[in-house]
């Protein structure tokens, strides 16, 4: 049966994701690469003008998965803290779920590879981060925080614990998983943006 060429281009980013799952991490060649999938590489570049293009297809996927249901949060969700919260957990569950996009997310993938990759990641990275400081524009609002609270400074803490369990995650060969200790941790966070509120006793 013939693959249809959109079809073809799916499975071998799909195959791709699959390789980046090795928790050792080797660089991944596209011999290496058509060779899982049973194709020579001139195959491959019938799909993809090159393994920048390729990586920059999961990103693409990355992009488009988080932020459906990121927007889908913001959009039915009207409490600011409940906001951040899905949020963080919905980045949590896509990297225990994807273990080599993970490894694309924290840029462990790209090292040696094309220079604006990382900067695409660093863009997509800077949305989530942006999306989180809107939410919490929305707490504040809502009087659960300040005013003049610094959103920036929060919404740049909150990434970095994202992006902290990412790393504890791949660098562990995935051993330790994102969500572990979540439902302990998220009340710390909370309570970390409250201490910006004028809360009684925060």
């Amino acid at each position: 049966m013939t693959t249809k060429p959109g079809e073809r281009r799916l499975q071998i980013l799909q195959t791709l994701a699959e390789m980046l799952e090795t928790p050792k991490g080797e660089k991944i060649t596209t011999a290496a690469l058509a060779a899982r999938l049973g194709c020579s590489e001139a195959a491959l570049y019938r799909h993809f003008a090159s393994k920048a293009q390729m990586f920059e297809g999961l990103i693409d996927f990355i992009e488009q998965s988080l932020f459906s249901v990121i927007n889908q949060i913001t959009s039915e969700e009207s409490e600011g803290f409940k906001q951040i919260e899905q949020i963080i957990g919905l980045l949590l569950r896509f990297a225990q779920r994807n273990r080599g996009m993970t490894r694309v997310l924290i840029g462990d993938a790209l090292v040696n590879e094309n220079e604006r990759l990382q900067t695409r990641i660093n863009a997509l990275l800077d949305k989530v981060e942006a999306a989180m400081k809107q939410a919490l524009r929305v707490a504040a609002t809502q009087e659960n925080l300040k005013p003049d609270a610094d959103f920036g400074a929060l919404a740049n803490l909150l990434r970095c614990y994202v992006v902290g369990r990412w790393e504890q995650y791949a660098r562990s060969g995935f051993t330790r998983e994102p969500l572990t200790q979540w439902s302990q941790q998220w009340p710390m966070l909370y309570f970390a943006c409250l201490s910006q509120s004028g809360a009684p006793g925060a």
